[in-house]
């Protein structure tokens, strides 16, 4: 018997936000990101206060190039969660996205700080605040 992709009502997948989360997870670890956030999302208007939703979703809108989209989500759950060090992480990505530097160094020094064993953390942390000192010595920022 094979999945229900839609339900009956306009083309709503099939199943409960937990199923979409699942699916959604797949689709991205098959690099689909676009799929995926189209699940995710409606997985997250079910479960708007879910942490694992919403950093699902901005996991895939940041792969699927909306950063903005991203960087909303991933505010959410920081919002929500202080403590959330991947959540401060994707938001500082997205940021740096959107190139507001200043933002992002914050949340990536927050991540950092509450994860210092997660390389990627600090890497990205050292990208942000060395791309932040060269558009100052621009005279840009």
């Amino acid at each position: 018997m094979t999945e229900p992709t839609a339900g009956a009502a306009g083309g709503a997948p099939g199943g409960d936000a937990y199923e979409w989360l699942r699916r959604g997870l797949s689709l991205l670890e098959r690099g689909d990101a676009a799929a995926a956030a189209v699940l995710l999302d409606r997985a997250a208007r079910e479960q708007p206060d879910s942490a694992s939703v919403l950093e699902a979703l901005g996991r895939a809108q940041y792969q699927a190039g909306r950063a903005q989209e991203a960087a909303d989500a991933f505010g959410r759950v920081v919002r929500a969660s202080p403590d959330a060090d991947y959540a401060h992480f994707g938001l500082g990505v997205a940021l740096t996205r959107l190139g507001r530097f200043r933002e992002a160094v914050e949340h990536l020094a927050l991540a950092t700080a509450m994860r210092p064993d997660r390389q990627d953390y600090g890497e990205r942390l050292r990208q942000a605040r060395a791309t932040l000192r060269a558009r100052r010595e621009a005279g840009r920022d």
